[in-house]
């Protein structure tokens, strides 16, 4: 069968149908099994996307927050219930810094070293909001946007993942000024204007 699930979906309806094949009955019912525990899981977890969903609909910083590129309904609340109204950060970069989105740094004799990120605080954000800069990598209109402006002077600088934890930081810190200032939302500025 072709390893992704869509086309394992299509596949294994064809495969469990085929009367001709190798499999035998016992392995082609144990298959029917597992398909039908495979159907129940998706259920269960579109069932789960659509209260996380609702949620955040009725969530007003969690709105807010799903406003910004990257973050969606599932990274919005959680951001919502680990920082909350994230008074206890006092600067936009102390957000990253505690989901460990920054580089850490090895200081000696006066030389500092930064070294890879520090991969601290908690690490389900960390990693929804690393996703999240993969899909703003690929899919985000560079030629409209000021950040995306800003991606591509990057590109040319570092290698792409320290370019995806770099937009990683920056998504943290626009959900940090988004989170303690009511009623604000993230407004895209255009390339042009910038």
């Amino acid at each position: 069968m072709r390893p992704s699930v869509g086309a394992f979906r299509k596949d294994i309806v064809k495969v469990l149908s085929d009367e001709s094949n190798d499999l035998t009955p016992m392995m082609r019912a144990l298959l029917r099994d597992l398909v039908e525990d495979f159907n129940t899981l998706d259920q269960r977890l579109e069932n789960l996307n659509k209260q996380i969903s609702s949620i955040a609909a009725r969530d007003d910083q969690a709105t807010r927050l799903a406003t910004i590129p990257g973050i969606g309904a599932l990274t919005a609340t959680a951001l919502v219930s680990a920082i909350g109204n994230a008074v206890q950060f006092k600067k936009a970069r102390d957000l990253p810094a505690w989901l460990g989105l920054v580089p850490a740094q090895y200081s000696t004799g006066g030389k500092t070293t930064l070294g890879s990120i520090s991969k601290r605080g908690n690490p389900y954000i960390r990693r929804l909001l690393i996703h999240g800069a993969r899909a703003v990598l690929l899919h985000l209109d560079r030629e409209r946007s000021a950040l995306g402006r800003w991606i591509d002077s990057l590109e040319k600088r570092v290698c792409r993942n320290k370019v995806i934890v770099a937009i990683a930081n920056k998504i943290a810190r626009i959900a940090w000024v988004i989170s303690r200032t009511p009623g604000s939302l993230y407004l895209e500025k255009s390339a042009i204007a910038a």
